[in-house]
């Protein structure tokens, strides 16, 4: 009869042991509630929760990557697109993430998604897709504000894909062309003032210089002659007066 109540004792006692004792990692902690009522947080290591009147809710503490589906955004300018993103979060105190929410995961995604579409919807479209890195700023600074209630904080957002309507994209690729061609315009224009500037400069030395433009008539006549000509007729006084400046007397 001893025996067997040593047995049933000894049963008793690994089986007390056996729920009371835990192992949390180095990346856990436990938020042990003693009769209902919040005790302390424990971990990481060895553990020991009693049985019946202690209980324990394992908490995480590692970075979360969180995927924020599409949502439905309408810019400042009314346009309408679907915009995902992925949110990186962490539990920073154990205690409030699990007293101050029900459940911080779902609660941070609900969040995510309603922050996304209201920091969007005050920006245009153009906004959007050439200050991405702004926006994610924004929003990040944004849920990382609401949710520090919840012991989370949030280390960054990134916006993943804009997308557009077929129509939308068709337009913006036209407006891209025709921006293209505007600056092609413009270059080309540029470098026309800039040739004329030169010739009219040009122009003005060889005016004063009534040699120069002489020998500016025979480099012309020598271009002339290279393209399918054999004979190349040379105005007399254009003659007399190239003689005249070699020798250093006044043309006429």
């Amino acid at each position: 009869m001893e025996g067997l109540s040593g047995t049933i004792l000894v049963v008793l006692v690994v089986t007390v042991l056996f729920y009371a004792v835990r192992i949390l990692r180095e990346y856990e902690r436990g938020v042990v509630f003693q009769l209902g009522r919040f005790w302390k947080v424990k971990g990481p290591g060895l553990v020991i929760v009693i049985p019946g009147i202690q209980q324990m809710v394992k908490v995480d503490l590692r970075t979360v990557t969180m995927d924020v589906p599409s949502q439905d955004v309408i810019s400042k300018d009314n346009v309408s697109v679907k915009v995902n993103a992925v949110v990186y979060f962490r539990v920073v105190d154990p205690e409030r993430a699990i007293i101050q929410v029900e459940n911080y995961l779902v609660a941070t995604s609900q969040l995510a998604q309603t922050t996304l579409r209201a920091v969007l919807g005050k920006h245009e479209l153009d906004e959007m897709l050439s200050e991405r890195e702004k926006l994610n700023l924004a929003i990040q600074a944004t849920l990382d504000q609401q949710t520090d209630a919840w012991g989370i904080k949030v280390s960054n957002v990134e916006i993943k894909h804009i997308d557009l309507s077929e129509n939308l994209a068709r337009a913006m690729a036209r407006q891209a062309e025709a921006e293209r061609e505007r600056r092609s315009k413009i270059i080309l224009a540029e470098g026309e003032l800039q040739a004329s500037q030169k010739l009219l400069e040009a122009a003005r030395t060889l005016s004063a210089q009534p040699e120069a433009m002489q020998l500016r008539y025979l480099q012309t006549l020598t271009v002339i002659a290279g393209d399918r000509s054999n004979t190349i007729v040379f105005p007399v006084d254009l003659m007399s007066s190239l003689t005249d400046a070699i020798k250093g007397r006044p043309a006429g």
